[in-house]
């Protein structure tokens, strides 16, 4: 994804869809349907991944495409909420505090991306890929 990215500069600038009407929503929903089972299954790097096919396999701005991958990340978490909290095993406590801190931190970063725009999403897809890049093979290398 990073390479990709890094290669392709005018990648996510503007939305040029690539489908439209009923293959537009199928390959949207087969994109939110394998990385919601990532999500639930492993989860680190869902966001970057959605952002990442919304613009490179879909079409969409990295600003549209991070908001809408902030409403697909809502609901896989919602989903994995619902199998995990009748087995008695969240931490709600924890998981509260850490979810309005969440969403102070989305509103922020919503409010930024939005008024910087696209290049600023860009930069900062490109800096968190890496990121995310070096911990996992960190993690891999190191256990």
């Amino acid at each position: 994804m990073l390479a990709y990215t890094l290669r392709h500069p005018d990648l996510g600038e503007l939305t040029v869809l690539r489908h439209s009407g009923r293959r537009h929503h199928v390959t949207t929903g087969g994109i939110g349907f394998v990385i919601g089972v990532y999500d639930g299954a492993i989860g680190p790097g869902t966001g970057s991944f959605l952002v990442f096919a919304l613009v490179g396999w879909v079409g969409y701005a990295f600003v549209e495409a991070s908001a809408k991958a902030k409403i697909t990340n809502f609901a896989t978490n919602l989903g994995a909420l619902v199998i995990f909290a009748p087995q008695g095993v969240v931490l709600w406590r924890l998981g509260l505090v850490m979810g309005l801190a969440n969403l102070l931190g989305g509103y922020v970063g919503a409010r930024t991306a939005v008024a910087q725009g696209a290049r600023f999403v860009r930069v900062v897809f490109v800096v968190v890929s890496a990121l995310l890049t070096v911990r996992l093979g960190y993690d891999v290398l190191a256990g």
